[in-house]
């Protein structure tokens, strides 16, 4: 074999290895590429939620989704993270549900793409509820919550006493993220406020010669007597002929608010001498009781138009309207022998269940 012959030999072996090596690289390149890209790399049945309550590495990922039992491949998901170098993965609430690749579920986790959660805020609730209600929905301290509305320079940001800012706390069903924090959940529930009571109803209520946080403060009153929808501007419009009369208010609920708890009320409870006590104080209390509802605040906009000024409970759960002192007198009088013959009956069973048990 010449020389001519071994050189051209040479370059044909060459260039067998050179697309040897190529076919290799680009098959390794392109299985590697499929399985970072394919799109049934991780099962996820139905909906779930995966939460990372602090920044997370790969490990503690894989302990979070075998806690969910997910369909998965642990060992390629590590390899995976490496490959697209994903080492530590975010705070967050993340909602996952279908078929997914490694490199779009490694990446909505490392970038902090979470998905909104639910905050629901119930209506007639107070301010530690509010914040146990809260920190149970989302990852922030009932404490620190609770701090908001304590935060003298908050508050005077946002011009509200913290009564009239709690009295704002709109209940409703809020998509928030699950790291928002204290003062973010609450400026987002002041911005739907603000949309739905002062853009919807500021109008009508300036033409009433009242304000804003007068309807509230009212609406907090009507939100805890009234345990029927339809009661709500019957009741509304009751509180307003009081006040417009130059009558006490003579609100239980608000009584309720000066000794710090829900209960029935004692005879001395009426004369504790406080600031919210429409017993005793004339007008509106200095600010709102509770967290009135929209449908509360709008019977309070418009009230019932009617000439009661009284109200007694019936069994029902209701309660019974009359105009005069003396009819509401007969009333009351009805519902006190409604109650006797209740605590009778109580005692009755109370007493036989206890011979049964003997």
């Amino acid at each position: 074999m010449n020389l001519s012959s071994t050189l051209s030999l040479s370059k044909s072996d060459l260039s067998i290895g050179v697309i040897t090596f190529l076919f290799i690289f680009l098959a390794t390149f392109g299985s590697r590429q499929y399985r970072l890209s394919s799109g049934t790399s991780i099962t996820i049945d139905k909906e779930l939620s995966v939460i990372i309550e602090q920044e997370a590495t790969i490990n503690h990922l894989i302990d979070v989704l075998d806690s969910l039992k997910v369909d998965y491949d642990p060992e390629e998901l590590r390899w995976s993270a490496r490959m697209l170098g994903w080492r530590t993965f975010k705070q967050g609430s993340y909602l996952l549900e279908g078929e997914y690749s490694y490199n779009v579920f490694l990446s909505k986790l490392a970038r902090g793409i979470q998905d909104p959660v639910s905050v629901v805020i119930l209506p007639g609730i107070n301010p530690e509820r509010f914040a146990e209600s809260v920190s149970d929905q989302i990852y922030v301290s009932k404490e620190a919550v609770g701090k908001v509305f304590e935060d003298s320079l908050f508050l005077m940001e946002i011009n509200l006493s913290k009564e009239e800012l709690f009295g704002r706390m709109l209940p409703e069903t809020y998509l928030m993220y699950w790291t928002s924090s204290p003062k973010e959940v609450v400026r987002r529930i002041l911005r739907e406020f603000n949309s739905q009571v002062v853009d919807q109803f500021s109008e009508d209520v300036l033409e009433s010669g009242l304000t804003i946080d007068d309807i509230v403060t009212m609406a907090s009153i009507v939100e805890w007597e009234a345990n029927i929808e339809e009661e709500k501007p019957i009741i509304s419009g009751l509180y307003w002929n009081r006040y417009n009369q130059g009558m006490r208010l003579q609100a239980d609920p608000t009584v309720n608010f000066a000794v710090g708890e829900r209960r029935r009320l004692l005879f001395e409870d009426y004369q504790f001498n406080h600031p919210y006590n429409t017993y005793l104080k004339r007008g509106l209390p200095p600010g709102p009781i509770t967290n009135p509802s929209l449908s509360t605040i709008e019977a309070t906009v418009y009230p019932a138009n009617h000439d009661y000024l009284y109200m007694v409970a019936n069994p029902q759960g209701g309660h019974i309207f009359t105009r005069t002192f003396e009819e509401h007198q007969i009333e009351s009088e009805k519902w006190r022998r409604w109650l006797r013959e209740q605590y009778r009956i109580k005692r009755q069973r109370e007493s036989e269940e206890t011979i049964n048990d003997d």
